[in-house]
């Protein structure tokens, strides 16, 4: 069978286990890559049997030699495994060469992230009020900015001061508690920012009756760069400045990871900052 028919049928697999729309996505876009590679390598499109370990290796080296990121060149041997997993299971090639790939070690550095007095000068150098409103709710909620802005006007219920959302990873529902400080910031938007259109989407301009990330990155880089700042300021950001702050403030971890939808507390850990201060406070404990 042609890789091509293999990863269409490995999808369908993972969409058939309930795996989530945005992991599909990721997993299509990777496979793909690889595709496109071995057809430049070898000028054809390639049987699954046929491909080597070689290729594997070739292409994992080619990644690397391309200034891809240590946690993007893990992410594909994964999913080398899950594909090669599922097709030896299926006989649809006869050795299950994926276990032969080493995997890489990930690189964990310390992101970047905002005090809320940094995040209050970054908003006023934004001079769209929908845009801000939307990245005041990922700060104060820490949503994923596909999250946010897949919001429908009935997933944000003031009346209860809680939002709704059931587009994280995994499909997994969870609701998020609206602090006083975003109730104001939300109320006033409904009221006397938001356009009046057709669109059921919670932010959204007249014109397209929605907001895309990139547009949302793009204004965070544009207000970012009128500070002189050097830090890299994303939606991404937004969200871990989220989580960061509340555990700065000494809130419970499993609470944060609830309200972050992450599945494994590990994931959330990667929130705590030592920051030098917190270093000379412990030396000085002794």
């Amino acid at each position: 069978m042609k890789y091509s028919n293999v990863v269409e049928n490995f999808l369908r697999y993972l969409e058939s286990i309930d795996r989530s729309k945005e992991t599909i996505k990721g997993y299509k876009k990777e496979l793909g890559y690889f595709g496109r590679f071995l057809e430049k390598k070898y000028g054809f499109e390639k049987e699954m049997e046929q491909i080597s370990s070689v290729d594997l290796e070739d292409y994992m080296y080619y990644l690397k030699k391309s200034g891809k990121k240590s946690a993007t060149r893990s992410r594909v041997v994964y999913i080398f495994r899950s594909l090669y997993k599922y097709s030896y299971k299926r006989e649809l090639c006869t050795k299950n060469l994926a276990i032969f790939l080493e995997s890489v070690k990930v690189k964990q550095t310390e992101r970047d992230y905002l005090s809320e007095e940094e995040f209050i000068l970054l908003i006023q150098k934004i001079n769209s009020s929908i845009v801000k409103a939307a990245v005041q709710t990922i700060f104060y909620t820490g949503l994923r900015v596909s999250e946010a802005l897949n919001l429908t006007m009935e997933n944000v219920k003031l009346d209860e001061k809680i939002i709704y959302t059931i587009s994280g990873k995994g499909d997994k529902d969870r609701i998020i508690p609206i602090s006083n400080k975003l109730y104001y910031i939300l109320d006033d938007y409904v009221k006397n920012i938001r356009p009046d259109v057709e669109s059921n989407k919670f932010f959204c301009t007249k014109k397209t009756g929605s907001l895309s990330p990139q547009y949302i990155n793009r204004m965070l880089h544009i207000a970012k760069d009128s500070l002189n700042w050097e830090k890299n300021i994303s939606a991404h950001i937004l969200r871990h400045s989220f989580a960061s702050n509340l555990i700065l403030q000494n809130a419970p971890l499993p609470a944060v990871q609830k309200l972050l939808g992450h599945s494994d507390l590990r994931v959330t850990s990667r929130y705590i900052h030592q920051d030098l201060r917190q270093l000379e406070e412990a030396v000085n404990l002794l």
